[in-house]
């Protein structure tokens, strides 16, 4: 049997994209395993670059290869944990499985596996904390912690609906964000025996925001039927069309 053509497809794709996707797959491993051993120098170092280097010469990579993979040191690095930590939570959380559970245990879930992928290296965490807070990290940071939550809702069967980013997508999420927050910085503090107050101060947050949101949802039926209400809606939609 020949081999095929250099540029014949090759399980489907062109066999330069199939080298472009391992040299990407490759490139993922090796930030991957730096920022892992990086978790055990930050407690110390912080998220500084020499943390980055520590962390490099442990898993065998050279200075050179960890400066281009993150060109911009403990910064570069800080902003690669979010993406590990989302990729962590979602293989943990077996996104398959949420699908049979209610929507509160999906969510609970979800930010339970986040926690715990973590649960190592709270010293880490506390020192990137405060890192993000830093005027330097603050764009970086926010865009990482949207993209968290984003990652929640679509693994909990919210994504946005064909791309549309209403009142709920948005109200969702900086409600998630509420709830991510504060059951982060709680969990820093617990000491309890598998942290079970911390899943206990979580269960809590998912039903204050799920009876609020009951009562968000009686408050619109409630102004949907105010004398009036109509003709706005309709004017509201007079106005998008002409626009």
């Amino acid at each position: 049997m020949t081999e095929p053509a250099r540029d014949e497809p090759t399980g489907g794709k062109p066999a330069s994209d199939a080298i472009d996707d391992d040299a990407v797959a490759g490139r993922v491993a090796e930030k991957d395993a730096i920022l892992e051993a990086a978790l055990g120098h930050a407690a110390f170092d912080g998220w500084s670059r020499r943390t980055l280097l520590q962390a490099a010469s442990e898993v065998g990579i050279d200075k050179a290869t960890a400066r281009r993979l993150f060109p911009q040191g403990g910064d570069s690095l800080l902003a690669w944990l979010d993406d590990w930590a989302d990729r962590k939570m979602l293989e943990a959380a077996e996104p398959a499985g949420l699908a049979t559970l209610p929507v509160r245990q999906r969510i609970a879930t979800l930010i339970r596996c986040r926690l715990e992928v973590l649960g190592e290296h709270k010293e880490a965490l506390r020192r990137a904390a405060v890192a993000r807070g830093t005027p330097r990290n603050l764009v970086g940071g926010g865009r990482a912690f949207w993209r968290t939550l984003d990652r929640i809702w679509e693994a909990a069967g919210f994504g946005a609906n064909g791309g549309s980013r209403g009142f709920s997508y948005y109200s969702r999420r900086t409600t998630l964000g509420a709830v991510l927050t504060s059951t982060f910085l709680y969990w820093l503090e617990d000491h309890s025996t598998g942290h079970a107050e911390t899943w206990a101060f979580l269960d809590r947050r998912i039903e204050n925001v799920m009876q609020f949101g009951k009562l968000t949802g009686r408050l619109q039926g409630f102004l949907d039927n105010l004398p009036g209400a109509t003709f706005l809606r309709r004017a509201q939609r007079h106005r998008t069309g002409t626009r």
